[in-house]
């Protein structure tokens, strides 16, 4: 299964994207190398910088109110807190408790308010972790691992599991949120060998999508843990170094991947809606 024809262009111009969101209204998120925040329209598709870090922007994540985008920013080595309305950037956090950010790497709001942030820690060493943050901003380490760099985040719909992206595993790790919300048991959910996997995101049938920074493939894990492989773009020219992936479109069903290794957005017409994230509830 091959469905490399469903993937498009959507936009162009951008630096070099690394986090892609989609927003309620219909627009696209997205972030770039230089620190830049773009926003793009649904109608024109024109990506417009509405804020800079000054940073390496890698992951982004709307609040559940759709109020406030959280932004990893890489260079900086912190979290950002963008007003949506006023486009104001403030810091939200250099680090939780003891601990201080090396790769803040991408941020998984629940339905609650609280946020996951993956830490992804150091290339090559066995160091990352989760931090979690509540409603009011008050942080901890939620999960110390160790895990082999921790990427991308999903949650799934009952928000029984945090499922985690360890990139040079290479695969997706799952943690049991307790009751009482404290990081359960840890278990290895699936291995995708010779990958670097990076971004995930859950269809509305259960499904764990997985974006590769390398190759450039795009996986489908179904709930009993069988790994598809969807799209293979051998050519790098429409999916290139994909990283984060987010469904949207007017029916949901469509999934935008940001492409590290050049400057667009692609859109993939997969006509399978996705899991609905606290911000589209």
């Amino acid at each position: 299964m091959n469905i490399t024809e469903k993937c498009s262009i959507y936009a162009e111009g951008l630096d070099h994207p690394e986090c892609i969101a989609w927003h309620p209204d219909g627009s696209v998120w997205a972030g770039g190398e230089a620190g830049q925040i773009y926003r793009i329209d649904p109608e024109s598709r024109t990506p417009e910088v509405v804020a800079s870090t000054g940073g390496f922007v890698l992951g982004i994540a709307f609040s559940p109110d759709c109020q406030w985008l959280m932004i990893c920013d890489l260079a900086g080595s912190c979290l950002w807190r963008l007003d949506c309305n006023t486009y104001e950037l403030s810091k939200f956090s250099k680090g939780a408790g003891d601990h201080e950010f090396s790769i803040p790497n991408y941020a998984c709001f629940d339905q609650q308010g609280n946020v996951y942030v993956s830490e992804s820690g150091a290339f090559r060493e066995v160091i990352g972790k989760v931090l979690k943050y509540d409603s009011q901003g008050n942080g901890s380490v939620w999960c110390p691992g160790p895990l082999n760099f921790a990427n991308g985040m999903a949650l799934d719909t009952s928000e029984e599991y945090l499922y985690v992206v360890c990139s040079f595993l290479p695969g997706i790790e799952r943690i049991r949120i307790n009751e009482d919300g404290t990081a359960g048991e840890r278990e290895v959910f699936a291995t995708l060998p010779e990958t670097v996997p990076d971004g995930v995101a859950f269809d509305h049938e259960g499904n764990l999508w997985v974006s590769c920074y390398a190759p450039n493939k795009l996986y489908r894990i179904d709930p009993d843990r069988r790994a598809r492989l969807v799209v293979d773009d051998w050519e790098g020219h429409t999916l290139a170094n994909p990283t984060n992936i987010a469904f949207g479109g007017k029916s949901f069903d469509q999934l935008f991947t940001a492409n590290l290794g050049r400057w667009h957005v692609t859109k993939i017409d997969l006509g399978i809606r996705g899991l609905k994230l606290p911000c589209h509830l």
